[in-house]
């Protein structure tokens, strides 16, 4: 056969493995992305003021003064998550905005928690544990307010 002639024959695609692309292999997912993407989903409804214990805000905004502190470390604070296979269970702690109702504020958390982790992952979220640990007031400082006049 010529060059020619190759060229011009239909060539038939070859196929390689089988079954659908998407089944060939495994994906995993990290507790730490799933930290992330609840906590900017929880941080997004309207009555959350911060995410994380008292303790917690302030170690992270000291730590976020420091180069190369981890910026990161801010979305996922307040925020723990189990991952397993096709599941995963999330807690998390929220300071409240004063004069909200909290049970509203938990059920929407829960509910843009759920909906952006299992869009994202599509893990199937089992639940969503809340713990409010603090109320701010609308006269407090925020421990970040107060830690940025030491300089």
């Amino acid at each position: 056969m010529s060059e020619s002639q190759q060229a011009e024959a239909p060539r038939t695609p070859t196929k390689r493995g089988g079954g659908d692309p998407a089944t060939r292999g495994r994906t995993t997912i990290a507790d730490g992305v799933v930290e992330k993407i609840a906590g900017l989903a929880a941080r997004d409804v309207v009555g959350v003021h911060a995410m994380g214990s008292g303790l917690a805000r302030t170690l992270g905004a000291v730590r976020d003064r420091v180069p190369g502190g981890g910026r990161g470390a801010t979305a996922t604070r307040g925020v723990k998550a189990e991952v397993g296979e096709v599941q995963t269970a999330l807690d998390l702690e929220i300071v409240v905005d004063y004069g909200v109702a909290i049970a509203d504020v938990a059920r929407s958390v829960r509910e843009n928690v759920i909906s952006a982790v299992e869009r994202m992952t599509g893990l199937e979220v089992v639940e969503v544990n809340i713990a409010v640990s603090d109320v701010k007031l609308p006269d407090e400082l925020d421990e970040e307010e107060e830690e940025s006049r030491l300089h």
